[in-house]
């Protein structure tokens, strides 16, 4: 592990060598896999630590309000984290639970990512009742996501799909193609997986067919800066390969200086002992996709991880 880079604070030299014991008050959005992904990460931090007191604070978030308009049309992801880290600034919680794929490259002043658990599967699925995979969708099939990213790849796939919008947490959006409100949708497998809904994907879609969001299916778990007892008890739960593979990830959305509307794909991991990362953007159109990939030796840190991020990035962008 690192002594600097992106995620320098999730081990530092912490005075204080046991949980704090002052209850923990942690902030969650309120959506169905936000409150499955968020307790099931305490209750491994209740297990490494008995007795320690969490206490759950739910925030409803600008992205969760705004649910008539797409993502790239009113701020982007960022909308999910902004009123939880309003509550980790304002101190009335001690740390954040996100899906990191939601939190931007660039972190507000004095908080941190402390810590990035064992990362789920990263893969998106295809749900599609009636049809089953992505092949055998008739020609012009109607195909629901709000993600650019998703759309640039299923248009790469199949340019005959009419990709139609479609936005709410992931109950929502089961319902709305089981009443045949799209063919098919695509989601992330994580999520289902955390709410017991693996069994709904009819297909899961391979990185080459749909390369991942940056950071997808891993949590980011966000804290004040300066408090030891806090990140003492979260960094037991830290996952360095995870946290070395969202490194890069991360490197490769800053580089590129991306924003909500341009769709951004980037994928690490361990490959027979080699570390493989794959990146991809396209314009907010979705035209002049570009891809690019680096194999290189496993990094020794995750500050390397994030030089080769960036070197991907860098690459893209001079990518004609």
């Amino acid at each position: 592990m690192s002594s600097g880079g992106p995620f320098a604070c999730l081990l530092p030299r912490f005075r204080v060598k046991s949980p704090p014991v002052r209850p923990l008050t942690y902030a969650t959005r309120r959506s169905a896999l936000a409150l499955a992904q968020c307790r099931a990460f305490c209750e491994r931090v209740r297990r490494a630590h008995p007795g320690l007191e969490l206490v759950e604070k739910q925030v409803v978030t600008s992205g969760d309000r705004i649910q008539d308009r797409p993502l790239s049309e009113v701020g982007g992801k960022g909308l999910f984290v902004k009123e939880i880290e309003e509550a980790l600034l304002d101190r009335s919680a001690d740390f954040a639970v996100h899906s990191i794929k939601d939190v931007p490259a660039k972190l507000p002043p004095g908080l941190a990512l402390r810590c990035i658990p064992v990362r789920e599967d990263p893969r998106d699925v295809l749900v599609a009742p009636r049809h089953g995979t992505l092949a055998a969708l008739p020609m012009g099939a109607r195909v629901g996501t709000s993600s650019l990213r998703r759309s640039v790849s299923l248009k790469a796939a199949r340019p005959d799909l009419e990709i139609v919008p479609l936005r709410g947490n992931v109950d929502t959006r089961l319902r709305k193609v089981d009443a045949g409100e799209a063919d098919a949708i695509v989601l992330a497998r994580a999520g289902l997986v955390r709410l017991g809904l693996e069994g709904r994907a009819t297909e899961i879609l391979s990185p080459e067919v749909s390369l991942p969001a940056v950071g997808q299916g891993a949590l980011g778990i966000e804290a004040r800066e300066g408090e030891d007892d806090v990140a003492a008890v979260l960094t037991a739960l830290h996952d360095a390969e995870t946290a070395t593979c969202v490194s890069a990830e991360r490197a490769v959305l800053a580089a590129l200086d991306g924003d909500c509307k341009t769709p951004i794909a980037a994928y690490a991991l361990r490959d027979q002992g080699s570390f493989w990362l794959r990146a991809s953007i396209a314009a907010p159109d979705g035209t002049r996709l570009r891809a690019s990939e680096l194999r290189v030796p496993w990094p020794s840190s995750e500050d390397e991880a994030a030089r080769i991020g960036a070197e991907l990035g860098a690459r893209l962008l001079a990518t004609p």
